[in-house]
């Protein structure tokens, strides 16, 4: 099964580390030095142009990766739970 995490992307549910509100989760340093990392390492995906609210983790072949979404976590775990309107 997959998540669709928005702009025609999906992830499978069993890649899925975590889904984490991308304000809370940079007000931290740990957060951004985290996030920043990542990016620098090339594992950072989104192409939207609108702002992202969250992010998925995910691991792919024992590799971690960063998904941005421009969906709210709380939309993200509806579509989990099979609530969406969609």
């Amino acid at each position: 099964m997959y998540l669709h995490i928005g702009n025609r992307k999906s992830v499978r549910r069993k890649d899925i580390v975590g889904i984490f509100d991308l304000d809370t989760a940079t007000v931290s340093k740990s957060g951004r030095d985290f996030i920043n990392k990542m990016q620098k390492e090339g594992k950072v995906e989104y192409d939207d142009s609108d702002l992202p609210r969250s992010f998925v983790l995910t691991t792919e072949n024992k590799e971690c990766k960063v998904r941005l979404s421009r969906i709210s976590t709380q939309g993200l775990k509806l579509r989990l739970e099979g609530k969406n309107d969609e």
